[in-house]
């Protein structure tokens, strides 16, 4: 990548950060519900046994109505733990008080550690993003710990990333490494890339969420 196209990525992470502190909470509180809600209607989400997802802070879209509900329905919900040399290791979810402070912000659960490659059992990775483009290629913070922790998945599984409204663009600068990801859910709902993959379980079930 050139220099330039990383200007440019630089730009695009302050342009989208800048909009989501904009947010009214009403509008970040929305889309932690059509993101349940969305995934929640997918007639494969009943044979789910376990989910890689996040504990969103500040203004992502709120993933904490889904985890709460995965983990209710005993669904094994598995969340990030950030490494000294920044990959992921991953520990499962057991309730509000598996959760402890970390750095940078974050809560991060306190149980057994089940190493960087435990997306390769998960069925369904959800990830962060500050934004996704047509072609599901997504612009993270820069660190480059999702994009080591999506390698790991397995070739069957799909991405799903939640988004707030103006977050899916036209395109995104691309680097070779990058992994696309399978669907977006955003205040309009659930939109699948490639509804024919054979990587995306079933096609998405028709008609927006529910308010």
């Amino acid at each position: 990548m050139s220099d330039l196209d990383r200007a440019d990525k630089r730009r695009l992470r302050k342009q989208f950060l800048e909009g989501r502190r904009a947010l009214e909470a009403p509008e970040r509180e929305r889309a932690g519900r059509v993101l349940r809600e969305a995934l929640w209607e997918q007639p494969w989400m009943s044979t789910a046994g376990t989910v890689a997802c996040y504990w969103s802070v500040d203004e992502e879209p709120g993933t904490h109505h889904l985890v709460s509900a995965l983990w209710e329905h005993g669904v094994y919900v598995l969340l990030p733990v950030f490494l000294p040399g920044g990959d992921l290791d991953w520990a499962a979810y057991e309730g509000p008080d598996s959760l402890e402070e970390a750095r940078y912000g974050l809560l991060e659960p306190t149980g057994h550690r089940y190493g960087v490659d435990a997306p390769a059992r998960a069925d369904l990775v959800v990830c962060p993003a500050l934004a996704v483009d047509g072609r599901g290629v997504r612009l993270g913070r820069g660190a480059g710990c999702y994009d080591r922790a999506l390698s790991h998945k397995g070739p069957h599984t799909p991405v799903v990333v939640p988004l707030h409204e103006g977050e899916l663009v036209e395109e995104l600068p691309a680097e070779e490494h990058d992994l696309p990801v399978d669907a977006v859910v955003t205040p309009a709902g659930l939109r699948v890339f490639d509804p024919g993959s054979p990587v995306w379980p079933v096609p998405p079930v028709p008609g927006g969420p529910r308010d």
